[in-house]
């Protein structure tokens, strides 16, 4: 079973997608749609890349994952190419490989779509020509790599079959790739160029080099036409402005962009921190005065220029971590954003549904209003990064709903989530706001459910509670501090009514929250290191430094769960909505899912890279995960939404085995079988007609069929009309038609009254098929035939059927009998109990005088009322206990 169970990875959650990853150190892609009329971008992230819409900057696509990091990423009209490690491989409708180019040695670092053909370049200095379509080689150029060893590749307009490259010692070589001949050297300038682009004017290409230096060389002539020098370091990306402004945008390595005129021959004004990390990709937008910018720091930003001077203002942008998240958790109880505190010392938000919700909240400052007025030069100003938060949404309109604490740092921080800034207060102990508190830091936060106070435990063992919107000191826990220890944990429970707190000193305390007065000691063996509240049920869940977790009744204050949990330190955990499930995760790489009714680990799934913070939506759908080392949000889509789940108890030993992240993998068919293998082990649980002979059973029947069958004469008479229906004047659109073989038209005047209205008396001679199969059952003493007959009846037709049993409306004494019988048969084995009472009670009301006139008739209604009676005395014992154990519960103190 644990074979079969490994094939399938995880049993409850399923790979979905990853957020706030945008960008990495690789130069993205503009292409152009022609039948959309579009600017598309494309961005590498890791071993996929993604594909936005310019003019919203919203994500249209994801393509499958690639086995390696994307090292070198193009495009042209149809295709994207993108190359990992030796091999090169072409993307069709931004998705899916379609071509593969097998044959360089070495690693590709320079990619270039050339009509029909691709060139590439890989680290050995091989340039080799690719048939697009066919995939094989047309052509391989080998350089020296200590003369000329290849920087910077480029198609000059207008130049048939050639290309341009530039070298890291300098020089530059113009090739016909067609006739495989060497056409021009360029001797250059004495320093490595970095960057080739074609300018707007044909001939002239503009060049960046390693020194900063920019010279815009016209090849045809191999003159220069102009040079420009740029302070900060070698020339990254360069871009033309194409919309009527001689503009040329340069990149750098520290973030600055340099906006040179060609026609004044200077530098015109400089966007300054553009990226916090050097710019990867610069492009202007055909036609258009917008500039896309992205670089390593996780950004993608587009600027536009329309204001005086020339100055360039951030349009639109999507920007993530730029240094790993270290605590993630959802806020709000919709499970739409996530809030994430970063190793970058930011607290962003990440929308689940759409990236233009996303926002971010930007960098803690020591001093706000300073910080605002330097910008992002000075550092020094930056508080440390946030190491855990806590949000709530209750008065997040009316003043700040997050608290956060710092790696290393007393004060804590508010946060204004509706105005996605930093709050106006630093909560700071009173008492040590003149004494040396280097090595006292704030550990564990906590905001209460109504959104006015906040708890704070500290590494000295203090807590403190602050109002939130004041700042105002409320008091402290304990006489001198709560605990000996360094404070791991500090919950408050759903009703403000008390606050439970874990020290490394092995205690857990419950207290008051309003009169801080200890109710409760409780005594850990092990030291613990988190902790984690679920306020709905009360569960209190605590990690041990054995790598165990040990959950606790908060009402009782006693212990209910052991779990024996991983082989690493615990890093995070997170509760399923409806409190059934604990999910933890732990420097062992595994996710772990721990069920609490039965107490038992219902799932297990191992991971490339431990997982530092989970949570879980409130509404159940997303499981979130944020790893080490990693810049994305990682969400897993709960199974048990949307496909049966067979969960059974995992075995002690059980080994989980690597599953992949989301958009990890590019093998969609494997994932299908996956998803089919999950379901085949799972018994699907058919409900018999009766679980048991002696149980009463119902029928399936709506209530119609049988509830108003003693009623039918009082709802004919309520639903009589008034008058008789009129006929419409005017003849309808369709004439209706007489039936039979030859089609006649039926006359729309036709005189109704003239038919006769005298009840055909033969008609009644005839029996119904339920009248006839009473009497055939009267003889084999089976009554399934009838029985099903008059259920397939509606309620005037079962009326009609049961009048008609009696002699004067031709039926027969013997046909009652039969019919007193199946109620007896019914009651026997007590299914469709109602059914039987029902026309039961309508057999009597309606044949009651025939019924005391006819002996047999009446010894088979004694037999009847001698098994009712039974039934509903025990029926009736049944009820009595239930009420008796209800009214216990109720009232009973437990």
């Amino acid at each position: 079973m644990a074979a079969e169970k490994a094939v399938r990875g995880s049993v409850l959650f399923t790979g979905y997608r990853s957020v706030g990853m945008y960008s990495n150190h690789l130069p993205h892609v503009v292409r152009y749609h022609k039948k959309h009329k579009e600017f598309y971008l494309v961005t590498a992230v890791g071993k996929t890349f993604h594909t936005y819409n310019v003019n919203k900057l919203g994500q249209v696509a994801a393509s499958n994952a690639l086995p390696e990091n994307i090292g070198c990423l193009a495009a042209d009209r149809m295709l994207v190419f993108a190359s990992h490690g030796n091999l090169l491989k072409a993307f069709a409708r931004n998705k899916e490989v379609v071509h593969t180019y097998k044959g360089h040695d070495a690693e590709i670092h320079l990619v270039l779509p050339f009509g029909d053909h691709v060139i590439s370049v890989d680290t050995n200095n091989t340039i080799i020509i690719w048939d697009v379509q066919s995939q094989e080689e047309y052509l391989q150029l080998n350089f020296d790599k200590s003369s000329f060893a290849i920087s910077a590749i480029m198609h000059p307009s207008t130049y048939l079959n050639k290309i341009l490259l530039g070298s890291q010692q300098g020089s530059l070589q113009l090739w016909n790739v067609k006739s495989n001949k060497l056409l021009f050297t360029f001797p250059g300038w004495q320093t490595g160029v970095t960057v080739l682009q074609q300018a707007p004017a044909v001939d002239v290409v503009a060049i960046g080099l390693t020194s900063g230096k920019i010279v815009l060389h016209n090849i045809k002539f191999d003159e220069t036409v102009m040079t420009f020098q740029q302070d900060w370091g070698p020339i990254t990306s360069m871009s033309f402005r194409t919309d009527g402004h001689p503009i040329l945008a340069a990149g750098s390595p520290i973030g600055h962009i340099g906006l040179w005129d060609l026609q004044e021959k200077k530098l015109m004004s400089q966007m300054r921190d553009a990226h916090s990390t050097a710019i990867a990709g610069l492009t202007y937008v055909h036609g258009e005065p917008l500039l896309i910018t992205n670089g390593a720091d996780n950004a993608i930003r587009v600027w536009i220029f329309d204001g005086p001077g020339g100055q360039g203002r951030l349009l639109r942008f999507r920007v993530g971590h730029s240094a790993p998240p270290t605590f993630i958790r959802h806020h709000g109880m919709d499970g739409r954003q996530i809030l994430s505190a970063g190793q970058d010392g930011t607290i962003q938000s990440f929308s689940t549904v759409h990236d233009r919700y996303n926002k971010s909240l930007g960098h803690g400052s020591i001093n706000k209003a300073k910080a605002k007025k330097v910008g992002l030069r000075c550092k020094s100003l930056r508080l440390p990064p946030v190491v855990a938060f806590a949000s709530e949404t209750a008065r997040q309109a009316d003043w700040d709903g997050i608290i956060a604490c710092h790696q290393r740092k007393l004060t804590c921080t508010t946060w204004n989530f509706a105005r996605s800034t930093m709050g106006a207060h630093k909560l700071e102990p009173p008492n040590l706001i003149n004494i040396e508190t280097k090595d006292i830091h704030a550990t564990a936060v906590e905001i209460t459910s109504c959104g006015n106070f906040v708890v704070i435990g500290l590494s000295t063992g203090n807590v403190d509670v602050y109002n939130i919107q004041s700042a105002i000191h409320r008091g402290s826990y304990g006489k001198e501090r709560a605990h000996d220890g360094a404070i791991r944990g500090v919950v408050v429970d759903g009703l403000n009514q008390m606050t439970i707190t874990v020290a490394s000193d092995k205690l857990i305390k419950f207290w008051k929250f309003k009169s801080k007065q200890l109710m409760h000691t409780i005594d850990l063996t092990i030291s613990p290191t988190s902790t984690l509240l679920h306020r709905e049920s009360g569960m209190f869940s605590v990690a041990l430094d054995d790598f165990s977790i040990n959950v606790f009744d908060i009402e009782t204050c006693k212990l209910v769960r052991r779990f024996p949990g991983h082989n690493g330190k615990i890093n995070d955990m997170t509760f399923s909505p409806d409190g059934r499930w604990l999910m933890t995760a732990s420097m062992d790489c595994t996710v772990k899912v721990w069920d609490f009714p039965s107490g038992c680990l219902i799932d297990s799934f191992l991971l490339d890279s431990p997982v530092v913070s989970l949570t879980m939506s409130p509404t159940g759908d997303y499981l979130a995960t944020a790893h080490v080392d990693d810049l994305a949000i990682y969400l897993w889509s709960n199974k048990t939404l949307f496909s049966l789940v067979s969960l059974r108890p995992l075995p002690s030993n059980y080994e989980p085995i690597v599953v992949m992240l989301p958009g990890a993998t590019d093998d969609i068919e494997e994932e299908i079988v996956e998803v089919e293998d999950a379901s085949d082990d799972m018994m699907e649980y058919e409900s018999p007609e009766q679980l048991g002979e002696k149980l009463v059973t119902l029928s399936l029947l709506p209530e119609s069929r049988w509830k108003n069958l003693l009623n039918l004469d009082v709802i004919k008479r309520r639903n009589k009309p008034k008058e008789p229906p009129k006929l419409p004047k005017s003849a309808p659109f369709f004439i209706p038609t007489l039936p039979g073989l030859v089609p006649r038209f039926g006359s729309v005047g036709q005189d109704e009254s003239s038919q006769s209205k005298i009840v055909n008396l033969g008609v009644l001679e005839q029996k119904s098929a339920f009248c006839v199969q009473l009497e055939e059952s009267l003889d084999n003493n089976n009554y399934d035939i009838p029985l099903k007959t008059i259920k397939e009846l509606g309620p005037s037709g079962i009326d009609t059927e049961i009048r008609n049993l009696a002699p004067e409306g031709g039926g027969s004494v013997e046909v009652m009998q039969s019919f007193l019988k199946m109620i007896g048969s019914m009651l026997e084995t007590k299914l469709d109990f109602e059914l039987a009472q029902a026309y039961l009670a309508l057999f009597l009301k309606i044949h009651l005088r025939v019924i005391s006139s006819q002996a047999t008739l009446l010894e088979e209604i004694s037999v009847l009322s001698t098994n009712l009676e039974e039934t509903w005395l025990h029926m009736q014992t049944l009820f009595n206990q239930s009420l008796c154990v209800l009214n216990y519960m109720k009232s009973a103190l437990l």
